[in-house]
């Protein structure tokens, strides 16, 4: 249908460019009738499409030894020749033209039949991967050799699906949203699935750093602040993720987990590996070969890929709009806002983004890399908007599906045998706003309980979710402006405190006290402030330091806990098993702030109330978000064997390393004098001494 379709514009093309060029003609000396005209048009255009597959590919060949620069000018006058060879096919000798005429009719003709083509194989998988492949050998015949050591043996690809929980991908699998990973749990499984637990902080930030670098240590949330420098971090802002970056390298005395061979694609952090795109904690660098724009760069040099993924962003956005006014025309609830530039954030995220990661981990695949780290951000966005069991959502997971199917397909024609591991950084819990519950922001309640004044008009929450900020770091990349190092956030300093929110997890800092500050000096200052938190129906626990206990957690109803005697009971009952160690963990982190903050959760409905405007939401405890997963193929170690249980994001880096390990030699570690740079020079990898 595709040909059928290419051969009749290029049809009209050819009448078209009859009827404007003089020296082109497609009718007899005494005239034809528009149909007889036509009949020519389509001969001609059948038969310049004909050679032009079947010639084509010997005279490239024939012409691999003549320079470059020759070529390109060679191939306009060999493309009209062949122009006029398929004029001269035609019956009755109808078709004339000149030669210089020629060229330019067989330019436009072969520019409309490949935009055709093009947009026609948009939704085509096995054109996009059959172009790509081409592109990758190229590359690779071009470097003369395969990139990869060790092909001898397997390599190994992460695709991390960014907030997709255990259970809605237990439920996916099961109702056959995503066909090709059901395949590979089917009757003659080849991977199994286990799920995992985050720590207190499930996000992107906390789980990915833990998984890639080793260590998650002190980042208490998404988002939090430091009193020793006045800033706020925030985990997927470039300069809080050099820090960050540096942090876990600092302290492990490792470059991460893909400092062998490894590969990098669309994460917060590189993982020490040595290809890079997409890679936040980068982001702020110079230097061409590591900015983030040359992931973007590689994949729109091609003009079928922006054809591509242009068509299909603009169907996301219309997709978008369209499920956006019929939640509002059935009054759906909840719903938060999904107006103004979301539905651009949305398509950027579910396809270009995706887009331009799965094409770099097929050349990856293609080039023989030991370990590739992807994340697919798309499920992740769409579920803090359209909740995280909604159709739309359902939607993204059936074309991840397809672009997971794509890559293992690729994978058929690597160097190398490739091991696909499938695995996200936490789920989602569902759940109105805090503020659309209760008429009021965290922060209107922490200011009312310390008797400030409170705004009459309710101060919109910022969400958290990834693709705003990598959109806008995207297009800074583009644009070739790096994010200063200093481009943070800094409350104003004063006496007021600092509310934060990461999903259902809220923090609350007094700038002006230096340390943590403990609970019997925010009774003194702020006499209502805990008992108004504890007390609210949509607060579950909090966190504060005690001079007399230690630390301890309040809940409702007056319950005081010390740290050393909690358990998973009392104000933690509901929040799964493992919750009061999860706590413990946070409590000795260095800037865990003065107050946290965790929402209510009701096992019944699994809901919870973020802080901010997400109705699928993650970031502290309660429910689905502290449940991903790992799929793995079954010729790796169970990851957890016995009834063990697979618990945090370091101890998942553990399983993952062992695997590589196995396959492709060890990590080589940082040597006793390798300096760890500060963030402004935060480098990609630190080379092993």
């Amino acid at each position: 249908m595709r040909v059928m379709v290419v051969w009749a514009v290029s049809t009209l093309t050819m009448l078209a460019l009859a009827g404007i060029l003089p020296d082109f003609r497609l009718q007899s000396d005494d005239g034809d009738s528009f149909s007889r005209t036509a009949y020519t048009a389509g001969w001609g255009a059948g038969a310049f499409g004909l050679l032009s597959a079947l010639v084509w590919p010997l005279l490239v060949r024939a012409l691999l030894l003549v320079p470059t620069l020759v070529i390109s000018v060679l191939v306009f006058f060999l493309n009209g020749s062949l122009l006029l060879i398929a004029l001269w096919l035609i019956p009755d000798g109808r078709g004339v033209a000149n030669p210089e005429t020629a060229v330019v009719v067989a330019a436009v003709m072969s520019a409309v039949a490949s935009a055709t083509s093009t947009a026609l194989a948009v939704g085509d998988d096995n054109a996009y991967r059959r172009r790509l492949w081409r592109l990758a050998d190229r590359r690779r015949r071009k470097a003369g050799a395969y990139g990869g050591q060790h092909s001898e043996s397997a390599g190994t690809v992460f695709i991390q699906l960014d907030g997709l929980g255990h259970r809605v991908l237990s439920e996916a699998l099961a109702d056959g949203v995503m066909p090709n990973i059901a395949g590979w749990l089917g009757e003659r499984p080849t991977h199994r699935l286990t799920p995992w637990r985050t720590d207190w902080s499930s996000q992107t930030g906390a789980s990915q750093l833990g998984i890639l670098h080793g260590t998650n240590f002190d980042l208490p949330a998404f988002r939090w602040y430091e009193k020793e420098t006045g800033r706020i971090m925030v985990s997927n802002r470039p300069a809080s993720a050099a820090e960050l970056q540096r942090r876990a390298i600092e302290r492990t005395g490792r470059g991460g987990l893909l400092t062998v061979d490894g590969a990098s694609r669309g994460n917060l952090f590189s993982g020490g590996a040595d290809q890079l795109a997409l890679v936040l904690s980068i982001a702020a660098r110079r230097g061409k070969a590591n900015r983030s724009r040359a992931g973007y760069f590689a994949y729109f040099s091609d003009p079928a890929n922006a054809v591509r993924t242009a068509v299909s962003f603009a169907a996301e956005v219309c997709r978008e709009i369209s499920q956006s006014t019929r939640a509002r025309l059935r009054k759906e609830r909840p719903r938060v806002g999904r107006g103004g530039l979301y539905p651009f954030i949305r398509a950027f995220a579910t396809v270009v983004e995706r887009d331009v990661v799965v094409a770099a981990v097929m050349g990856d695949m293609l080039a023989g890399r030991t370990a590739v780290y992807a994340n697919l951000l798309g499920y992740d966005e769409v579920a803090h908007h359209s909740g995280p069991h909604s159709r739309d959502a359902a939607r993204v997971l059936h074309r991840l599906d397809r672009s997971v199917g794509l890559i293992a397909r690729v994978a058929e024609h690597a160097p190398r045998t490739y091991r696909i591991v499938l695995l996200s950084d936490h789920g989602q819990s569902p759940g109105e706003t805090f503020e659309s519950a209760y008429g009021l922001t965290l922060k209107d309640l922490v200011r009312a309980g310390c008797g400030l004044t409170v705004p009459r008009g309710a101060e919109r929450s910022r969400s958290g979710a990834e693709a705003r900020l990598a959109a806008r770091h995207a297009v800074r990349a583009v644009l070739n402006r790096p994010v200063a190092e200093g481009e943070e956030e800094s409350p104003a300093p004063g006496r007021e405190p600092v509310v934060l929110a990461s999903g259902n997890l809220g923090l609350v800092s007094f700038p002006d006290v230096p340390g943590r500050m403990s609970r019997e000096e925010i009774d003194r200052r702020h006499p209502a402030l805990l008992r108004t938190l504890a007390g609210h129906p949509g607060i579950g626990f909090l966190l504060v330091r005690s001079e007399e206990h230690g630390s301890v957690v309040l809940g409702p109803g007056g319950a005081e806990i010390p740290l050393a005697e909690l358990d998973d009971s009392g104000p933690l009952a509901d929040m799964g098993s493992g919750a009061a160690d999860a706590v413990r963990r946070t409590d000795t982190f260095p800037h865990v702030a003065d107050i946290m903050v965790n929402s209510m959760y009701d096992p019944a409905t699994g809901r919870v109330h973020a802080f901010e405007g997400q109705i699928g939401s993650h970031g502290g405890l309660g429910g689905e978000q502290s449940r991903p997963f790992l799929l793995s193929p079954l010729a790796f170690p169970d990851p957890v064997p016995g009834d063990g249980e697979l618990v945090g994001a370091e101890r998942v880096h553990e399983v993952l390393a062992g695997w590589l390990r196995e396959g492709a030699g060890p990590q080589v570690p940082l040597g006793p004098s390798a300096t760890v740079p500060r963030p402004a020079a935060t480098e990609d990898k630190l080379r092993p001494v």
